[in-house]
Formats: C-alpha cells, sequence, structure tokens
C-alpha cells in the first residue's frame, strides 16, 4: 500500500450541519480546497470557507430542481480515480482534480417519514441520489479517499490530520470506510422498510401485515456488562424498527449505578411493557424478576404513587427484592422514599425530581432510568410494536399482543353474567398474564390493599424449601373481585446475575 496523500481537495455536501463550523476552521488550518453545493455552500462561505461551487468547477448547472448536482465525471472520476499512472493521466486527459476527502451526510429521510402527516410523496422525494453515490465511491476507494458521514467524527478527523501532517492514516480511514457502508445500509433498511407499508395500490398495508423482506438495521449503544451469564459478551442495538412505536429502552437516560446488563434490559423492557398497558386503567407500578411479575397495581381514585408502588411491592416482597421497577409517574421524594426501603436493580420512570435523586443517590447499585414520554403513543389506538426472535436459521417476528379483551369482546359462557367490575379486573389481569415469560396464568384479587396475583412457575421454587402458595396460584386460577383495588404478583425467587 502507497503511503497515504495528503487531504489536498475536500468535496462537502451535508444535511445534517451539526458541528460544521468545527469542519470548517478544519478545512481553513489544512488549507484544503473545497467543494460544495446549495445550502452547505452557503453554510460554509458564511463561516469563512474559501469554497467553490460544485456546478462551477464540473461547468454543469444543477438541473431538475437541484436532482441532479454531483452527478457527473468531474465528481466520481476524481473520487474513484487510483493513484497509478495509468489514472492519473485519465484524470489529466479529461481535466479532473482527484479528490481526497468526502464529507457527505444524507437527506432527512427517516425524520421526514417520522413527521405526523407526512405523504409517500414527502417521503419520496427525500430519498438521496447522489449523496449515497458519493458515499459509497469514497468508501470503496478507502485507500485514497476518507469519507466522513458522522458529525462526531469531525474533531478526530482534525486531530489526526495536525498529528500526520495534512494526511490521515490507514486505521482511521478503514474505520471511516467501515461508518460510511454502515450508514448507506441503514439508510437503504429504513427506505425500504418504510415502503414495505404500501401495497401496489399504493395503499396502506395495515398493522396486520409483516413485509415479504425484513432490514434491520442496529447501532449499538454502547457494550452492556454482561449477557445472560457474565462470561457472555453483549450489546444493546437500537433499531430503525422502533419508528412509529412508544419510546423504547434506547431513548431513556442513566442517572447513576453502573453499566447495566443484558438481563436488566430485558427485565426493564418487561417492566416497561406492564406498567404501559396497566397505565391505560390509572396510575401504575410494576415490579417484574427474571421477565415474569412479581407484583403490579394501579391506583384507586386519588392514591399517590408512592402507595401504589407499595401495593405492587408487597404483593410478593421477597420476589421484588432485586427487582426492576416500572412506575408511570414521575419520582418524587415520597415514592424515593419506599423505592429505597427494598434493594432494587432499576428503576424507569418518566422523570426524577432533584430530591428523589438525590435521596437515592447512596444506593450506588441503583439503576435510575428516566424516559420522558415513556406513556405517549401506548393507546389501543397505537401501531402494535413489531417483535422479534432469533432461532436456528433466522428471526421470528410478530406484532405484540396489543389487543385489550373487554365485555364487549367477550362471551358469556356461564348462567350468570360478570360483573363490571369482574369485566375491568379480567381486562387488567390479562395484562398482566400475557407480560408472565414463564407461564401464561395470573391471579388477582381485589379484596384488600395488598391484594395480591401470582404466576408461579413451580421450576423456580427453592430446593429443599416448601413456600406457602395460594390456593388460587396453584390452581393458576384468578380469584374473584369484589373491589376497584387491583395487584398482581408473581413469584420467581432465584436469584440472578443482574
Amino acid at each position: 500500500m502507497t503511503a497515504p496523500t495528503p487531504i489536498r481537495r475536500a468535496l462537502v455536501s451535508v444535511s445534517d450541519k451539526t458541528h460544521l463550523e468545527v469542519l470548517a476552521q478544519i478545512l481553513i488550518d489544512s488549507q484544503v480546497e473545497v467543494l460544495s453545493t446549495g445550502g452547505t455552500y452557503q453554510a460554509l462561505e458564511a463561516l469563512g470557507v474559501a469554497v467553490v461551487k460544485v456546478s462551477e468547477y464540473t461547468g454543469a448547472p444543477e438541473i431538475l430542481g437541484g436532482r441532479v448536482k454531483t452527478l457527473h465525471p468531474k465528481i466520481h472520476g476524481g473520487i474513484l480515480a487510483l493513484p497509478t499512472p495509468a489514472h492519473e493521466a485519465e484524470l489529466r486527459l479529461h481535466g479532473i482534480a482527484p479528490i481526497d476527502l468526502v464529507v457527505v451526510n444524507l437527506y432527512p429521510f427517516r425524520q421526514v417519514v417520522a413527521k405526523p402527516g407526512s405523504s409517500f410523496e414527502d417521503a419520496v422525494e427525500n430519498i438521496d441520489i447522489g449523496g449515497p453515490a458519493m458515499v459509497r465511491a469514497a468508501a470503496k476507494n478507502w485507500q485514497r479517499v476518507a469519507v466522513v458521514v458522522d458529525p462526531a467524527d469531525y474533531a478526530r478527523l482534525g486531530e489526526a490530520l495536525r498529528e500526520h501532517g495534512g494526511a490521515l492514516p490507514e486505521s482511521l480511514r478503514r474505520s471511516l470506510m467501515r461508518k460510511a457502508y454502515a450508514h448507506t445500509a441503514a439508510y437503504d433498511a429504513a427506505i425500504a422498510g418504510y415502503l414495505a407499508r404500501f401495497d401496489d395500490a399504493g395503499l396502506s398495508v395495515g398493522t396486520d401485515a409483516l413485509p415479504d423482506r425484513l432490514f434491520v438495521a442496529g447501532a449499538a449503544q454502547g457494550e452492556l456488562r454482561y449477557g445472560e451469564n457474565p462470561h457472555q459478551p453483549a450489546r444493546f442495538y437500537a433499531t430503525e424498527l422502533a419508528a412509529g412505536e412508544p419510546a423504547g429502552l434506547h431513548r431513556a437516560v442513566q442517572h447513576q449505578g453502573k453499566a447495566l446488563s443484558y438481563n436488566n434490559l430485558l427485565d426493564a423492557d418487561a417492566a416497561l411493557g406492564l406498567c404501559r398497558d396497566l397505565s391505560r386503567l390509572g396510575l401504575a407500578a410494576a415490579v417484574i424478576k427474571h421477565v415474569s411479575p412479581c407484583g403490579a397495581a394501579i391506583a384507586r381514585g386519588d392514591e399517590s404513587l408512592a402507595d401504589v408502588y407499595v401495593r405492587a411491592r408487597e404483593a410478593d416482597a421477597e420476589s421484588a427484592f432485586g427487582g426492576i421497577v416500572a412506575l408511570s409517574g414521575p419520582v418524587d421524594r415520597a415514592v424515593a422514599e419506599r423505592l429505597a426501603e427494598t434493594f432494587l436493580e432499576v428503576v424507569i420512570a418518566p422523570s426524577f425530581s432533584p430530591e428523589a435523586l438525590a435521596l437515592l443517590a447512596g444506593k450506588k447499585n441503583l439503576r435510575l432510568l428516566s424516559l420522558e414520554d415513556m406513556l405517549v403513543g401506548t393507546g389501543p389506538e397505537s401501531q402494535p410494536a413489531l417483535r422479534l426472535r432469533s432461532i436456528a436459521g433466522g428471526l421470528l417476528a410478530q406484532r405484540e399482543d396489543a389487543v385489550t379483551v373487554g365485555a364487549a369482546q367477550a362471551k358469556v359462557a356461564t348462567r350468570r353474567a360478570p360483573t363490571a367490575s369482574s369485566c375491568a379486573t379480567s381486562s387488567w389481569r390479562r395484562s398482566s398474564a400475557r407480560r408472565c415469560a414463564r407461564t401464561r396464568s395470573c391471579c388477582a384479587r381485589t379484596a384488600r390493599p395488598s391484594a395480591s396475583a401470582a404466576a408461579r412457575p413451580h421450576a423456580s421454587r427453592r430446593p429443599g424449601r416448601r413456600r406457602p402458595a395460594r390456593a388460587s396460584a396453584r390452581r393458576g386460577r384468578c380469584s374473584p373481585p369484589t373491589r376497584s383495588s387491583r395487584s398482581a404478583t408473581g413469584s420467581t425467587p432465584r436469584p440472578r446475575p443482574g
């Protein structure tokens, strides 16, 4: 491999102008000749960069309302030319100057289709053509050309140019090449995923349909502490599939505590799902352990969130030890005081007050996650999330079970019809049962403030220890409701690496 050539000429065309002032200063300090188009040209010129319009350089105007700007031999020839005598002679013959640096990010397709009321025509018009072509060309010729698609890389670009006399080392160019192809692959996956929402007549296929081809693109959110067991490496990837769904854990902000593990996130997802289900009925709290509910409760009247949490915890206090908690309301000092009474791994809530954060700061192993809009888009009309599961040879996909069964959908199979209270409790009980990973049985009571329900897989009991079990739990049935207070539990006492 030949020594890297200095960066003398760059082409810059970015939709995302974040940190553009940093890039501008790097280009000025490195005395790089800059070619650009449209809004990027104007922004760079305003930042003091001596910039040349692509149309002036190529001698060809932008045409078709800007659809054709950079698709020209003087651009792609300058990017794709190898540092060989034959290619250099051909460039001279056609008056083409080599381009050493391409800084491009693409039209904001994802942001456009995520806007309420965005049309199919709007989406198609925001499919970038010239941008991906330049990115892929520069990445293919990575030995001579550097390509930058992420504004977060401007700083390390400038540092490398200063350290290597205006050139870039092979290791950085390799890294930028990988990132460039991942960028265009994720972009194409987003486009293909959007187009799969429509049939051949241009009509929406609805939420029940699944695509013929599934494209999954994900960005790593950092290393997890470990996988299901401590010797297994693991990562969490935020995927494009989450678009249009309620806010996911990739958007949660961690306020304290050590890094999360694979098991923590599985349990946090289960807690978040159950809490969302129950929040349709009122202020809710859910306690999860080993991906199954230990306890859950919803508010009675104007009951405080602190009291709701206590009822959820006390449904099976032993199992709640070391559990994951999701709360549908903000955590204030009163709630924090109750949370501090038990060892917990993770608490997720829309927000934490400064007093709550200060009170819980002493619990070094407790992770606090805030997800501000965790309940937005969780109503009956929202689109069920697409859930994937890997098996040998591929992926299984299904829409999340979001069906709410109430009195209108039920068929009375007994002589005595259920009361309105019974119907409400049954709907709530079903929400709890479908979140039980080990068993689909759940028992709910409404008779007293600490009333409980159980979904106890027998395999989870400790050997040699006979645990008292409620008769209704052992039979896997639900005890009849009598009042409006509700709670549910699933007992899973065996500890597991967190």
